[in-house]
């Protein structure tokens, strides 16, 4: 068979266009015509169910994910994820649910209408409990949530509170003709003002950096040294409590990995299969 005459690749980037995720993608990469009567059957059989669905309840909610093979070796070493991993668990878990559920609400009194991909969405893992855990604990990538336990909570109203008190404490010195700007910075980690160069002396406390041209010296005023080392106390146990979070939200985890393995893998799959049953709708292919 020859399929470059039959422009099968054309066939195939067209298809490849209906996916979402890197393994629905992949499998229409790999994708070749079949002599096996059983394979072909099967697949003809999987993709007219897919189109019935598509009819009955829509395209299914289906998007990217990603790759979690390294995330789950992790957690089968009792390893601790990060944000970005563990995000990524909960927007697997998202999307089996969705599907479960939109496949569930698609079945009507005749439930062998699916025999295919019946087995397919039953092989999805859902749990509502530990995606809503994480989604509720971390904000994004960069942010774990104040309330994804009370004791990070107290740290942070504690490190708001001691910040305010310092920069009532600091803004008394910027109306002073010491100050380049009135503006109060961070310079390693600590309160400081920007003070003018003839006037470094005249301000007790600490320089910790000094402009490009000379003319600024960052001081870190004695008022506030105190403050300022609660802050960074506080501030250590913060990322103490952060790994402890991560440690509790990964341990969720630790008992599902072939669970999430097997999901992930079959929502590449459903991707495959009604990516080719829209690709059958658009072309109105029988």
């Amino acid at each position: 068979m020859d399929l470059e005459k039959l422009e099968f690749n054309k066939v195939l980037d067209i298809l490849n266009e209906y996916t979402h995720t890197y393994i629905g993608k992949e499998l229409v990469t790999s994708l070749i015509p079949s002599n096996d009567k059983n394979i072909v059957k099967r697949m003809l059989a999987e993709t007219t169910e897919a189109n019935i669905l598509i009819l009955r309840k829509g395209n299914a909610p289906i998007s990217q994910i990603e790759n979690i093979s390294i995330t789950l070796k992790k957690l089968e070493s009792n390893g601790i994820l990060s944000t970005k991993e563990l995000l990524d668990i909960a927007h697997i878990l998202k999307i089996s649910r969705e599907l479960k559920e939109y496949f569930n609400s698609s079945l009507g009194k005749n439930d062998e209408n699916f025999p295919y991909l019946e087995i397919y969405f039953n092989q999805l893992y859902a749990n509502k409990a530990v995606e809503d855990k994480i989604l509720s604990s971390i904000i994004d990538e960069n942010t774990i949530d104040d309330n994804a336990s009370q004791n990070l909570k107290t740290i942070r109203r504690n490190i708001r509170k001691i910040e305010l008190e310092i920069r009532n404490k600091l803004n008394s010195i910027l109306q002073s003709k010491y100050i380049q700007e009135k503006v109060v910075t961070i310079k390693n980690d600590r309160y400081v003002v920007p003070v003018k160069q003839e006037y470094r002396s005249s301000v007790n406390g600490l320089v910790h950096d000094i402009s490009a041209t000379g003319a600024t010296v960052f001081i870190e005023p004695m008022s506030v040294f105190e403050l300022n080392n609660q802050i960074s106390n506080l501030k250590s146990d913060e990322i103490i409590e952060i790994e402890k979070i991560l440690q509790n939200l990964s341990s969720l985890c630790y008992s599902y990995t072939n669970e999430l393995a097997l999901t992930s893998s079959t929502i590449g799959l459903l991707d495959f299969i009604f990516a080719k049953a829209k690709y059958r709708n658009i072309n109105k292919w029988c």
